[in-house]
């Protein structure tokens, strides 16, 4: 295609506008049509694009509705077939049914699904991290202690929104293993992180001097 139209620009050149048409009308012809034909498409995925995200509002809210209203197996049903989809509702669809999952009694459930969620390398980072924090504390209760102070440590680490959360989980979690001297550590970082909020920095200075005795 780039030679034909090399030798359109040479012919313009040489101002023989007829035979330039007379050759390739053709060509020209069906390079505009293509053009209309893809202008025409975009346009088209664009309206429909517009109407399914529409759509799936509609069943979000359906979805949150219900769960609202404690018709948790019927919100169950309604989030993940959300959660099939893509975009963010999607993502938000498998919060929810991991939510559901706690709701209905199943902790460790809802922190296999907050797990999944924060493996998916599609998700975006900010989600996957809220994934990380909710699957730990979920999987606080029965779950390794020691999986989840290595979970969170990249997060307690960090200067991210979720570091005081990361640390207050990862405190809860070496008492669970025993590890008092970490665990009063861990809340004295808290208690001292002036961008944490206000009652975390409070618990975390009751639990270090809970601890010192």
């Amino acid at each position: 295609m780039s030679d034909i139209f090399k030798e359109i620009e040479d012919e313009l050149r040489r101002d023989n506008f007829a035979k330039l048409w007379q050759r390739y009308r053709y060509y020209i012809l069906g390079f505009l049509a293509a053009v209309i034909v893809a202008t025409g498409a975009v346009v088209g995925w664009r309206q429909y694009a517009q109407r399914l995200r529409a759509d799936e509002g509609e069943r979000y809210q359906v979805a949150l509705d219900l769960f609202q209203g404690d018709k948790l197996q019927e919100a169950k049903a309604a989030f993940a077939g959300l959660a099939q989809g893509s975009g963010e509702r999607a993502v938000l669809a498998r919060f929810e049914g991991a939510a559901l999952l706690a709701r209905t009694g199943d902790p460790a459930g809802a922190a296999a699904r907050y797990e999944a969620i924060a493996a998916d390398a599609s998700i975006d980072r900010s989600f996957r991290d809220l994934a990380t924090i909710l699957s730990a504390q979920n999987g606080l209760a029965r779950g390794d202690p020691h999986a989840i102070i290595t979970r969170l440590q990249p997060l307690a680490d960090s200067a991210g929104p979720w570091r005081p959360s990361a640390l207050e989980l990862t405190a809860l979690a070496q008492l669970r293993a025993g590890d008092k001297a970490s665990a009063r550590a861990n809340y004295q970082r808290l208690a001292d992180d002036e961008t944490a909020p206000r009652g975390m920095r409070t618990r975390a200075t009751e639990m270090v001097a809970a601890l010192a005795q």
